[in-house]
């Protein structure tokens, strides 16, 4: 259920492919002349072509706007890997939100496994086993804001505050471009590791609705989803396209028992339950036959909860108000208020053979994070008053972006080859801010489980991004395209930046294609990672998160943030040898330099005063814990590391005649990531990295994944089935059982979570030609994870390993999906 290259999508979940073109298919023909309605359509098309339906061999005529500044780009003829995915595949996975249906179908991108607190309510992407703040998303083209909500915790996406792809309509999609090439010359900061290019419908007729109704194995994890869609025309000279999801899922749970109790009240190894209302309106209006008015709007609404470490009921012994409320001990719920919206308008046209485009795009993500389920014992003893839910932290994250973007195609006497020029410039103001929690959050030792934000660790943070860029392309040869890029970023808080990126594509014959890339590029740190702080207090344990800049983080080392840099090559080809057969082979190295991750990696007394220096509230009888389990961090330009890999997409059409069609495919992402070099703290010396954090960077990813399989179509029925292979990943797990290493930060058990295999089965009926049932599953037989030693279980519950990006813990899940078309 991959999709591997650069062709259209197939109508079911198959992978859409590469295709080599004959270089004289490439010369530019001279634009007709169309009427005012045809021209609409024409301008709509330009800044994002919708891909519909079409047979295996038509597929690769489909217009790409990712990678490439040329306009009327055909897939087949793109000069980096880049990956279609339609919205008939997106639906066709059963998965409720886009972030799990890519997952199905992309060997290159991952998600997290699990997740901890707040972070598993914010649905995040990587690409190439690197964090998702390496991958940089885009709709319609235009750089998306990001989400409000860090993910705070020990593991691979740790200090991510990347875009939520979920919080946009799944129904507003019409397809999703994955470009695998760095590409931080043409799109700026993120861009490391590729760009995930959001397109939206804009038919301006036509109605959709979909049901998806899924449960897991277990009989757990309810889904329900409901996306509807719908456009129609604004006069002859425009469109209005909306789209809505409703989308719920229920709690999962996956712990094991408590080594306390025995029992299975710790529920902390567990999916979220979240509640998600999204809406979307796409317009456009042509003006005059040559300009065109568009704009956008997304509105997206989340309730979250997820569980923490459950709490015995003699911990309330001491008190009695309590007590009567919680007589079995109580487990502490996290919950995710979030509003997110997005706001954008522009206008764009051709003047003279100039094509411009001028845009701006107000984005903001608000995140009231609360505890229910609580207590504060701290109130209790002071006052007998007994709250059980807090107002503990309150994240604001918005980001205005300013663009205008220009292109044309220049003829010169003595070159026999156009060349397109592209430009533009860019004004990007971010903003940050962390809220205090409630006066009762902040009393005393705080609220259980998350103490709230106290004034010291709060504030209002920006920053303002100056960019301009240059690309041009042109054919040096028969079949031969090159493009260059460059651009300069400026900074008003961590400086300058300058990137470049030179791709080159040799179209040997009709059937065999080279291509190539080398560039640099760049992640800016995010504003959150340079001020974000918490305090997360397990029943026997306490982790504090520090700002970079902050009393508690200078005081022992730390510095300011630097921008992670990387260079990127890559080199590959696609062949066609025979008729319907499509194989594309790409192989990448990512050398990045001052990757940033928590750092430091303080405990005990040490730990202990740098949060006090913060103005923390900790637990009154923290002396008398085990001083290992203290232990605070900070973010910091921590390591360089070099990331490897092969991709390789096959695809293959196999006609049948009065029995329909089979299409194949098959994808294989193979990944490596090595250390190459540790910061040290400049006032111990020692590294900033431990092994646990050495792992979090270099194999908590995949070593490999591999999807194969294909879709029959005959008549009315379509059936799908898909291998997953989930490659290895190895972690260094803590010591929790009483012995030398309980709560080490220097000796660790290495963990190998093995490979595990998931099949994928749907099976299609169209009932009538508006109506299509569908009944399937991912991961029909149940497979698990490897289970986590005794040993390494923080109070026995999470018996799979929370902090990875591996095969998910849910098991199974069963879906049913109805589809009317009008």
């Amino acid at each position: 259920m991959s999709c591997g290259a650069e062709a259209l999508a197939q109508t079911t979940a198959g992978t859409a492919t590469d295709s080599v073109s004959h270089p004289a298919a490439n010369k530019t023909q001279p634009a007709r002349s169309a009427k005012p309605a045809a021209k609409s359509k024409a301008l709509r098309t330009r800044q994002s072509a919708p891909v519909t339906a079409g047979d295996a061999d038509g597929g690769s005529e489909a217009i790409v706007v990712t990678g490439t500044r040329e306009i009327g780009k055909k897939a087949r003829d793109a000069i980096a890997p880049l990956d279609i995915i339609s919205h008939k595949q997106i639906a066709a996975t059963g998965q409720g939100t886009l972030r799990d249906a890519l997952a199905l179908l992309l060997p290159s991108l991952t998600t997290p496994t699990a997740g901890f607190d707040a972070g598993a309510m914010t649905d995040t992407i990587s690409l190439r086993g690197l964090n998702p703040n390496e991958t940089l998303v885009l709709v319609d083209g235009k750089r998306r804001h990001n989400t409000a909500n860090i993910y705070s915790n020990p593991g691979p996406q740790q200090g991510s505050t990347a875009s939520d792809i979920d919080m946009i309509p799944m129904s507003a999609i019409d397809h999703v471009e994955v470009l695998r090439d760095g590409a931080s010359a043409q799109y700026g900061s993120d861009a490391v590791a590729g760009v995930v290019n959001i397109i939206l419908k804009k038919q301006a007729r036509g109605f959709h609705a979909q049901n998806i109704t899924g449960i897991t194995s277990e009989g757990d994890g309810f889904q329900q989803g409901v996306y509807l869609d719908g456009g129609a025309s604004l006069g002859s000279r425009g469109f209005v396209h909306v789209s809505g999801d409703f989308v719920h899922q229920d709690h999962t749970y996956r712990s094991a028992a408590d080594n306390r109790t025995g029992t299975y009240q710790n529920n902390i190894l567990s999916q979220p339950e979240q509640t998600r209302e999204s809406v979307a309106v796409n317009a456009g209006y042509d003006l005059t036959d040559n300009i065109q008015l568009y704009a956008l709007g997304t509105y997206a609404h989340r309730h979250a909860e997820s569980y923490q470490n459950y709490r015995l009921a003699s911990s309330l012994n001491a008190y009695p108000g309590y007590q009567a409320i919680y007589p079995w001990g109580y487990s502490p719920v996290e919950t995710l208020n979030e509003n997110d919206f997005e706001l954008k308008a522009g206008v764009k046209g051709d003047f003279q053979g100039w094509h411009w485009d001028v845009s701006s795009v107000y984005g903001r993500d608000y995140d009231d994070i609360g505890l229910i389920n609580s207590v504060n014992l701290s109130i209790n003893k002071a006052t007998g008053r007994t709250p059980t839910s807090f107002d503990v932290q309150g994240f604001n994250n918005q980001q205005w972006t300013n663009d205008f973007d220009f292109s044309r195609k220049f003829e010169f006497s003595g070159w026999p080859h156009s060349v397109n020029f592209a430009g533009g410039a860019s004004y990007r103001y971010e903003g940050y801010s962390v809220g205090t929690g409630s006066p009762d959050s902040l009393y005393g030792n705080g609220s259980d489980a998350l103490a709230g934000t106290n004034p010291g660790n709060a504030g209002n943070y920006s920053r303002d991004v100056a960019a301009g860029y240059l690309d041009i392309s042109t054919y040096l040869a028969k079949g031969l395209q090159l493009d260059l890029a460059g651009r300069y970023e400026h900074y008003t808080d961590v400086g300058n930046t300058q990137n470049g990126k030179v791709s080159l594509r040799y179209d040997i014959t009709r059937r065999i294609a080279l291509r190539g890339t080398i560039s640099n590029g760049f992640h800016a740190p995010t504003l959150a990672q340079k001020y974000y702080s918490a305090l997360n207090i397990s029943p026997t344990a306490a982790r504090g998160l520090i700002g970079a800049g902050s009393p508690g983080a200078l005081a022992n080392g730390s510095s300011g943030l630097k921008p992670e840099r990387s260079t990127n090559a890559e080199g590959g080809f696609i062949v066609e040898p025979i008729r319907n057969l499509h194989v594309t082979t790409d192989i990448y190295q990512i050398n990045m330099r001052d990757r940033i991750m928590p750092g430091g990696n303080i405990s005990g007394a040490t730990a202990i005063k740098a949060m006090q220096l913060n103005g923390f509230a900790l637990p009154s009888d923290i002396g008398t814990w085990n001083q290992s389990a203290i232990t605070a961090n900070w973010f910091g330009n921590v390591a360089s590391t070099r990331t490897q890999g092969l991709d390789i997409t096959v695809t293959y059409l196999t006609k049948l005649g009065a029995f329909g069609r089979i299409d194949w495919d098959a994808a294989i992402n193979l990944n490596r990531t090595r250390l190459s070099h540790q910061a040290t703290n400049p006032l111990t010396g020692g590294p900033l990295l431990n092994a646990a954090s050495i792992a979090y960077l270099t194999t908590a990813y995949p070593r490999s994944k591999i999807i194969f399989g294909g879709n029959w179509t005959h008549a009315k029925w379509i059936i799908g089935l898909h291998e997953i292979r989930w490659g290895q990943t190895t972690n260094q797990l803590t010591y929790y059982a009483p012995g030398p290493y309980q709560f080490s930060t220097t000796h660790f058990l290495e963990y190998q979570n093995k490979p595990k295999w998931t099949t994928n089965l749907d099976v299609s009926y169209r009932i009538t030609p508006r109506w299509t049932a569908t009944i399937g599953g991912n991961n029909i037989f149940s497979a698990y994870p490897s289970r986590v030693p005794d040993g390494n279980r923080y109070l026995g519950a999470p018996q799979y390993y929370m902090s990875t990006s591996q095969l998910g813990i849910n098991g199974g899940y069963y879906y049913f999906r109805v589809n009317y078309d009008l």
